[in-house]
């Protein structure tokens, strides 16, 4: 038999009975579930340290056990001496069993490593039942040597979702077991 991550066990077995008893639900398949969750870094001082997107992709593909991508910029931005095409940022997109691998890390060991941690804010959801959390620091992962990083940097973690509301998206994430703050 095949490996199965443990949310994704969970999520099977748990969470669509939960959220069919929460929402009334007629059929399995309208039950939402998490379809990615992107994680990306913006490196504003790669402009003049080509350097820093090597780190921030490295940083990226050991965080999420994933090959990361560097993102380019659209346009020209004289101000910033930014030319388009040049690399700015990076990225990594998870789905399947490596998603629920870095939620599972994320959740049980990332997020309380955060100082004074107690909760993340329930007022990240866009309306259509993504969700988006920002990350201060790269160093409460495991997978990060302290000793290694040239400078603290944060990154935005993104989760995609099927579900057509904020609140059926905040009640799947709650299953799942993002530690949301209580208001």
């Amino acid at each position: 038999m095949s490996y199965i991550p443990r949310l994704k066990q969970e999520y099977k077995e748990r969470v669509i009975k939960a959220l069919t008893e929460e929402f009334g639900y007629k059929n399995v398949m309208q039950v939402p579930k998490l379809q990615k969750i992107v994680v990306s870094r913006g490196v504003g001082a790669a402009v003049s340290d080509k350097k820093l997107i090597d780190h921030a992709v490295d940083e990226l593909t050991n965080i999420t056990g994933q090959k990361a991508v560097a993102t380019l910029s659209k346009k020209d931005v004289a101000t910033f001496k930014l030319r388009k095409g040049m690399p700015i940022g990076a990225k990594v997109t998870l789905r399947g069993e490596r998603m629920y691998e870095f939620l599972d890390r994320l959740i049980t060991s990332a997020l309380p490593r955060v100082r004074d941690f107690s909760g993340v804010k329930a007022t990240g959801f866009d309306g259509r039942g993504n969700y988006n959390l920002g990350v201060t620091e790269q160093i409460i992962f495991p997978e990060i040597n302290i000793d290694r990083i040239n400078r603290i940097n944060g990154m935005d973690i993104t989760f995609v979702t099927s579900a057509e509301t904020d609140k059926e998206a905040k009640s799947l994430l709650t299953e799942l077991g993002v530690p949301f703050k209580k208001n």
